[in-house]
């Protein structure tokens, strides 16, 4: 069961890191830059990390399936997008609903795990998932109560939170995929050589894009290094737990576990970013904890 805690522990370094990135959005940078500035200042630690343990573990390099790579560009690429589309729901709706939106990950990633590596869920996993989804709907409303089901389906939080939780879904399943291709019977090994070679991809794709569509944007990630840096050790933190947890199990009982997050965002919203949590809000976060918590119970 050290799954469950390795994702609940990615799950609060992931709050932690997406507080710095709030706060990296608001005039410092833009979605872009503070994307960006997620994946550069994890690059190196990552990497450093990588080398040794390989060299702790005295066997060398562990060999890569032929299936790695393409996994893990595929991962890499939907997991940009989805911190991009996170980045911007800040915009439009408090720390806490913007997490929350996000989490619909967990519903997606069921579904394209099964699709691609032919993982599955029970019944009564399922019965928990629906739960969550349940909270979803509930939160989607807009924050005046105006406009029928229509528009309170189709508002910007709500298209960008079930975009980001679609791309973070095949992240998952991808990373997933790519851990599983690497050839070693050490969970961590799985996770760190993987890790590395996706931030170290992210970072450079990343990059060039910035570099044609927002000139300037990377000198200005630069100079926000003093912040930035936490910011990616906090990503490195969350990171690993995920990625190791995914070597050990289904990523869609593992995004499952890290909807904990909902809880953590709310302690964040309330103390760091003086925001109210409105009663429906409220109630769509306790449905969303209550399939967690059957999650867990039920994995």
């Amino acid at each position: 069961m050290a799954w469950i805690f390795l994702a609940i522990g990615a799950a609060a370094f992931q709050t932690l890191r997406f507080m710095l990135q709030k706060m990296l959005s608001m005039g410092t940078l833009s979605a872009g830059g503070a994307t960006l500035a997620r994946f550069l200042y994890s690059a190196p630690f990552v990497c450093l990390l990588a080398a040794g343990y390989v060299w702790f573990r005295g066997q060398g390099l562990a060999e890569f399936g032929p299936r790695f790579w393409p996994y893990a560009l595929t991962g890499g690429l939907a997991q940009i997008l989805a911190t991009w589309c996170v980045v911007a729901i800040f915009a439009s709706r408090n720390f806490a609903v913007g997490i929350t939106f996000k989490k619909t990950e967990v519903m997606l990633t069921a579904l394209v795990g099964f699709v691609v590596l032919g993982d599955t869920v029970t019944l009564g996993a399922l019965g928990a998932i629906a739960l969550g989804l349940l909270g979803v709907l509930v939160l989607s409303d807009m924050p005046e109560g105006a406009g029928g089901l229509l528009a309170r389906a189709m508002n910007r939080a709500a298209g960008l939170g079930v975009l980001s939780g679609v791309l973070f879904a095949v992240s998952a399943v991808s990373y997933r995929g790519a851990t599983l291709e690497v050839v070693s019977d050490d969970a961590f090994m799985q996770a760190v050589l993987t890790l590395a070679c996706v931030t170290v991809s992210q970072t450079v794709g990343l990059s060039a894009w910035l570099m044609f569509k927002e000139p300037g944007e990377i000198g200005r990630v630069a100079r926000a290094w003093r912040r930035a840096v936490w910011m990616g050790l906090t990503g490195l933190g969350g990171s690993l737990g995920w990625f190791t947890a995914f070597a050990m199990m289904n990523a869609a009982y593992v995004f499952a576990v890290g909807q904990v997050e909902v809880i953590f965002s709310i302690l964040a919203s309330v103390l760091f970013f003086g925001e109210k949590i409105t009663r429906r809000e409220g109630l769509a976060m306790l449905f969303i904890t209550a399939s967690v918590i059957a999650l867990v119970a039920l994995a």
